[in-house]
């Protein structure tokens, strides 16, 4: 596949096109409140860091969503347990405040669904990579959604995170394309993203009865979702992977 990868800095004109680009997100990811205050701003206040892909019929099929944001002196091994919802807040915060970036953090990269399975997410981070390393970073984080742990909701993310092949490269396909652009799997974020809502609502999104106490396997969902009947929510606290890329 030909394809030209730009930047909505470069190519404002494509912003309609990046953004409703279709994804395959489970509906309750698409309810964290986070995410739902902030994802959006990205391509908005900082098309620099938005990359897409165009194919060759001037398609968008890919794109990758980055933030700058102050580390600061927290140093190695200190990426907030918060994960993805953290990086978020900081980074707007940062903007508003005036607070130079000193790291680049990953919030997405998401393929169209026609176009999956061709080593586009590859390709992105690699793009990713090159624009950090443009504009004068040292270094890419990334809370890394591990793409086959929604298959093993039960098995405990600390555990998950570290399984390799007997390659030695990560036991997960999405962790083993980090890995093998160059990054090293940190630490977990045990909290990095987190979605509360009524029982209404999860019945909306899931189809399931979250009619018992206790926890909830969810199609989609990295670990079980906590339900309470009795009190009329659940919550859903997903762990991401933190991942490091030296540029």
């Amino acid at each position: 596949m030909v394809l030209r990868i730009a930047s909505l800095a470069e190519r404002p004109e494509m912003y309609d096109a990046v953004t409703g680009m279709a994804d395959t997100w489970p509906e309750f990811i698409r309810n964290d409140l986070v995410g739902n205050a902030h994802y959006g701003r990205i391509a908005r206040e900082l098309p620099e860091y938005v990359l897409f892909a165009e194919d060759e019929g001037g398609e968008v099929v890919a794109h990758a969503y980055s933030v700058p944001f102050a580390l600061g002196d927290e140093g190695p091994g200190a990426l907030p347990a918060r994960g993805w919802d953290e990086v978020l807040v900081r980074a707007f915060g940062d903007l508003r405040q005036g607070v130079a970036p000193d790291t680049v953090s990953a919030i997405s990269i998401v393929v169209a669904p026609h176009a999956q399975g061709t080593g586009l997410s590859a390709r992105m981070l690699s793009a990713m990579r090159d624009n950090a390393r443009a504009k004068g970073f040292g270094e890419v984080v990334a809370p890394v959604r591990p793409s086959a742990k929604h298959r093993e909701p039960w098995t405990a993310m600390e555990e998950y995170a570290f399984r390799t092949r007997e390659d030695g490269l990560p036991h997960d396909p999405w962790l083993r394309v980090h890995v093998r652009a160059g990054g090293r799997i940190e630490a977990v974020a045990p909290a990095s993203m987190t979605v509360a809502a009524s029982l209404d609502e999860w019945r909306e999104w899931t189809g399931l009865p979250f009619d018992k106490e206790g926890r909830v396997a969810v199609p989609g969902a990295l670990v079980p979702v906590h339900c309470e009947p009795a009190l009329g929510y659940a919550v859903y606290v997903e762990p991401n992977v933190w991942v490091r890329h030296a540029l």
